[in-house]
């Protein structure tokens, strides 16, 4: 079992910047790989970004340029650094692991971008 639990959103204003967190409850070696996703109001969830436990980080196009994926190997935390926010990154933004064929949420936090 793996516990993941969110932390860091909030209400900013737009060309502001947030950084979320997700604690994990193992260790970042006993990972597969993780991810942030977002949802907003009445739309499907989708990718922000994606990092394997060794390897490489990938990014969703909106995402390049302004978010950036970050792990603390001591503390278990993975954390979404997001500048230059826009209204349309409005959403709930969850944490994901995969660890073999088990894949894991945490409950999401909101972030909220005014105009």
């Amino acid at each position: 079992q793996v516990q993941l639990v969110e932390s860091g959103g909030g209400f900013v204003e737009t060309g502001g910047s947030l950084k979320l967190s997700c604690a994990v409850s193992r260790s970042l070696f006993s990972i597969d790989s993780l991810s942030w996703y977002r949802q907003a109001a009445g739309k499907q969830r989708e990718l922000v970004t994606f990092a394997r436990r060794y390897g490489s980080t990938q990014y969703a196009d909106f995402a390049k340029g302004r978010f950036t994926f970050s792990r603390d190997i001591a503390n278990n935390t993975v954390y979404l650094q997001m500048n230059s926010l826009k209204p349309e990154d409005t959403a709930v933004y969850y944490c994901n692991a995969q660890a073999g064929a088990e894949n894991y949420w945490g409950q999401g936090t909101q972030v909220t971008v005014s105009s």
